[in-house]
């Protein structure tokens, strides 16, 4: 039977490989967690007498017969049969592997002698709740007719018995397999694993499982490429290669090499082609994984390639659709195949050939490379400058290639480690260093450079204060003055420096530095972020409303230049900074969708052939998406579109995690955690807390995600205790907490993510007037500079709640409708909702019942709307406390027995509060209530409940114990 084009290339070893018996386990097997748990839990239902039908799918070589041997070595009950190839063996020669021989007339009286041998072998295995019987079929589509038509009439007559069968197949609509059997195990009461390449992780610890190939991150991804994760052609490499495979992995310039038993058979088969094809297939190698048969035949010297098609695509060594120009190789693998078969003599002659043919100087350059043999000064100078090109255009994987390029052809040591450096540089830009600390580690070695020192501390902006420390020893090596080239480093560094300042919200040197690096060099900052840094940094001092009216007409983001997007980004953080969310969400969201319209597109060319350029010829950085993301993230938490939110900073951290730069979004993380707090989903928030402090991103991110969370939590300490770094070192005492509230940094100014509000309400909580009312003051005189409304109205909320604690009524009546003017004008739906609560809670203790309602009707209508569960939950409470509205949700009382009084609705609130192991202050703090009016609720409770201390009303409140109280619905 004829095999597909790529199983070929691995008939021989996986016949070995069966040759050894299927008890044979590999010695090396890594990955595939997610299979054998889905294997596993086929077993445990087939214990429990639910037979069980599984199908495990995939392409040759990837890992079928060594996962479910790797299953079955803990599996005592076992029948086992494997397909032979070619129809070979007899014609129940698989059921004959399961059962022992026997004469057979038809596959009905098999497949009965079958179920007959399954009864056997379960009262061997033992009565219910034993083990099952195991039954796996391995290469099905060679098993032969007859063999699976028994075992689907076999299958088909399971009831109720602890059997689980497996089918191994490659592809079960392979014309092979019956259709009986096909339907049986691709019903919905199937199980079907299909098994996909190994990811770059499991090949590196292949890689180490193996040795002594130690895989780097970045040569595992380009292997995982390569082999499209097949565990056989991986593997089959670095035992071929050795250490010499992770050189040839990270240089993205050339092909990879191919498994010697792949090249041999990729000879044998070109020895078989007509002179035509075998030149049309050399020529095509060359030119990477596909190209159009017009160029391929051009290079080969064919005038009518068509013939020589033909013959290739019967050879399985190409394909070919209709109408598309486009002709491929079947696989990575395959090309890699011919190509190195080709021998180097022919190779090089074909890329000289390659290069004088190209019509433009890019593609000609990466020929003549390929051409080349040795150090080539010239060359390498040519390739050095086309790269530093396209830096400057931002078309950073094209600058990464061709400065990798030069560097292989250097003439002496400090001009590779220069080429280097740049290349890495833009290979950091495009997103393609998922190890900085491997990089880090191979750059250290070089000679001391400014450039190795800028480099240095691009790569480690995990840890701010080491970044700064090499940037300014890479800014020291360097003179700006002196040629082009110290000052396109300048400027570089500069850019680094903005970046580095505006990560942790030091805007003022963010947007000095940034200014510099723009004159310095505008077109060589590399940092795509530049002009939006200069503008943030602008807002995040202070200066948003000048610099908004400084700023120029902008086009519309669809038809903007690179430079006018980052404007276009910056002026949408300038909107926010001033309020005018509506105005900010429109630019941030067209800046976010042109990135997405302009993005590099993956295509299907090798990376050894030029990529095609995205429409305007440029590729935005990661670091450039994932600050789109942010900035329109945070205008929209404060505009309350907060499952927009979650949308656009989920991508951003998945892109972060891809490139293995997780701290390269501390600010989405931030964002993601007070919108999960806000709404509740309280395990979500803590883990992106977590994630924030594991993955060392700067303090002051993290400090304002776990201070939203204490608040929602009601846990005024540690809002106070989180926002300690936010306050000046030198007006912290001895214990860490601040004793005074002047602050200097720019994190506090209007418009940036609210948090003097927050330690102000946490302070009055705690019964610190004094600091409360110092930071209140402070935050007031700023809010009116600036005139921003929603700065406005936190700030007379948080000023009304210190009133009311102080017992001072008209002030805080003053306070709170002065914040409900202000909220007129305020765009922010979360925090008019507080405003509403806030005067509420003031208005129902103060006895005023009907306008605290309609306050707290007003509040729980955006709460509502915000699904803000937590907030909702208080202002429920509140409405159910005055008698008048909708009762709290879950609140309705709970007599103890038919004639016992209730629980009022203040009583269970009260009662939940100390089940759950609060205080009488904490709860009296909770609820905005006195300590004596709790102690007097929790008598009451104590009484209605027969209760008679706060261990015992706990368990009566405990999860699931509540609701079965009498009188409970």
């Amino acid at each position: 039977m004829e095999r597909d084009s790529i199983g070929a290339w691995w008939h021989h070893a996986e016949a070995t490989e069966h040759g050894r018996g299927w008890r044979a386990v590999e010695r090396v097997f890594v990955g595939r967690g997610e299979e054998l748990a889905v294997l596993e839990g086929a077993r445990e239902r087939a214990r429990a007498g639910q037979p069980q039908r599984v199908l495990v799918e995939g392409p040759e070589g990837i890992g079928k017969t060594a996962l479910v041997r790797r299953f079955l070595a803990g599996v005592p009950h076992v029948l086992y049969a494997e397909g032979e190839d070619a129809g070979t063996g007899p014609a129940f020669g698989a059921l004959e592997q399961l059962i022992g021989p026997v004469r057979w007339t038809d596959p009905d009286s098999a497949g009965v002698t079958l179920l007959e041998a399954l009864q056997k072998a379960l009262q061997k295995a033992g009565g219910v709740g034993e083990d099952a019987v195991t039954v796996v079929v391995d290469d099905a589509q060679w098993a032969g007719s007859a063999s699976l038509c028994a075992l689907g009439f076999a299958v088909r007559r399971l009831r109720a018995v602890r059997v689980l069968v497996v089918v191994v197949t490659r592809d079960i609509t392979d014309p092979r397999i019956p259709e009986g059997l096909r339907r049986l195990f691709t019903a919905d009461a199937a199980v079907r694993v299909r098994l996909e390449g190994l990811e770059p992780a499991a090949l590196r610890a292949l890689g180490d499982a193996l040795g002594p190939v130690r895989l780097t991150v970045r040569a595992a991804a380009r292997l995982c490429e390569h082999t499209g994760g097949n565990p056989l052609y991986a593997r089959a490499l670095l035992e071929q290669e050795g250490p010499g495979l992770v050189e040839a992995l990270e240089r993205s310039d050339i092909t990879p090499p191919a498994p010697k038993s792949c090249v041999e058979l990729a000879l044998a088969r070109l020895a078989s082609c007509t002179a035509d094809a075998e030149a049309l297939l050399a020529a095509a190698s060359a030119l990477g994984r596909c190209c159009t048969l017009a160029e391929a035949a051009h290079l080969a010297g064919l005038a009518d390639p068509l013939p020589a098609l033909e013959q290739a695509v019967r050879t399985g060594l190409l394909t070919e659709r209709q109408g598309d120009p486009v002709v491929r190789f079947p696989h990575p693998i395959v090309q890699a195949a011919v190509y190195h078969g080709l021998g180097p003599a022919r190779r090089r002659a074909l890329h000289r050939r390659a290069a004088s043919l190209a019509e433009d100087e890019e593609t000609a350059l990466h020929h003549r490379a390929c051409a080349a043999t040795g150090p080539a000064p010239q060359l390498a100078a040519e390739l050095a400058a086309h790269g530093r090109r396209s830096a400057a255009e931002e078309r950073w994987e094209q600058a990464a290639r061709h400065l990798s390029a030069a560097a292989r052809l250097a003439p002496d040591r400090a001009a590779y480690e220069q080429y280097t450096l740049e290349s890495v540089e833009c290979r950091l830009l495009a997103g393609d260093v998922p190890d900085a600390a491997e990089v880090a580690e191979r750059v250290g070695g070089f000679t001391e450079s400014g450039w190795r020192s800028y480099l240095l501390g691009r790569l480690c902006l995990a840890d701010p204060v080491r970044a700064e420390v090499l940037l300014r020893d890479a800014w020291r090596r360097c003179d700006p003055a002196a040629d082009r080239g110290d000052r396109v480093l300048a400027a570089r560094i500069a850019g680094r420096f903005a970046a580095l300042y505006g990560s942790v919200a030091r805007g003022t040197e963010a947007a000095n530095w940034a200014r510099l690096a723009l004159r310095l060099a505008p077109e060589a900052t590399a940092t795509d972020t530049i002009r939006y840094l200069a503008l943030s940094g602008t807002a995040t001092s202070g200066g948003a409303a000048r610099a908004l009216a400084e700023l120029g007409p902008l086009p519309d983001p669809a038809v903007a230049s690179p430079a006018q997007l980052q404007e276009l980004m910056g002026r949408g953080t300038l909107r926010v900074f001033t309020g005018d969310l509506t105005g900010a969400l429109r630019d941030l969201a067209g800046v976010l969708a042109a990135t997405r319209e302009r993005k590099s597109a993956r295509t299907a060319a090798a990376p050894t052939a030029p990529a095609r350029s995205p429409v305007d010829g440029r590729t935005y950085s990661a670091s450039f998406r994932i600050t789109a993301a942010g900035a329109l993230a945070a205008a929209e938490y404060l505009a309350g579109h907060w499952d927009d939110v979650l949308a656009h900073c989920e991508p951003a951290l998945s892109l972060t995690d891809d490139s293995g730069r997780p701290h390269s979004a501390p600010y989405c993380r931030m964002l993601a955690a007070l919108t999960h707090a806000a709404r509740g989903s309280f395990a979500e928030a803590r883990t992106q807390v977590r994630r924030m402090r594991e993955d060392g991103g700067p303090a002051v991110w993290t400090a304002l995600a776990g201070a939203h969370l204490a608040r929602t939590l009601g846990r005024p300490e540690d809002v106070v205790s989180t926002l300690a770094p936010l306050l000046p070192p030198s007006k912290q005492d001895a214990s860490g907490s601040a004793d005074s509230t002047d602050s200097s940094s720019s994190f506090d100014e209007p418009g940036a993510v609210p948090w003097p509000d927050l330690l102000a309400d946490a302070w009055t909580e705690l019964g610190d007037h004094r600091r409360a009312a110092q930071l209140l003051g402070q935050y007031e005189a700023l809010a009116v500079r600036r005139d921003h409304p929603a700065a406005l109205m936190r700030a007379a909320r948080s000023r009304g709640a210190l009133a009311a604690a102080r017992g001072e009524s008209a002030a805080a009546e003053s306070a709170f409708r002065s914040a409900l003017r202000h909220a007129q004008r305020a765009q922010e739906p979360f925090g008019r909702a507080l405003v509403h609560l806030a005067y509420g809670q003031f208005l129902r203790r103060t006895a005023k019942r009907t306008p605290a309602a309609e306050q707290l009707r007003w509040a729980q209508g955006l709460l509502v709307r915000l699904d803000a569960r937590p907030d909702l939950e208080r202002c429920e409470r509140e409405l159910a406390a005055c008698g008048l509205g909708t009762p709290a949700r879950g609140t309705d009382v709970a007599p103890l027995k038919a004639d016992a009084a209730p629980l009022t609705a203040q009583e269970l609130v009260v009662a939940r509060k100390v089940a759950a192991g609060l205080t009488n202050r904490q709860v009296a703090r909770e609820l905005v209530i006195s300590p004596k009016t709790v102690e007097f609720h929790l008598g009451r409770i104590y009484a209605k409940l027969g209760v008679a201390s706060r261990t015992r009303l706990a368990v009566l409140l405990a999860a699931g114990n509540e609701a079965a109280l009498p009188g409970r619905s």
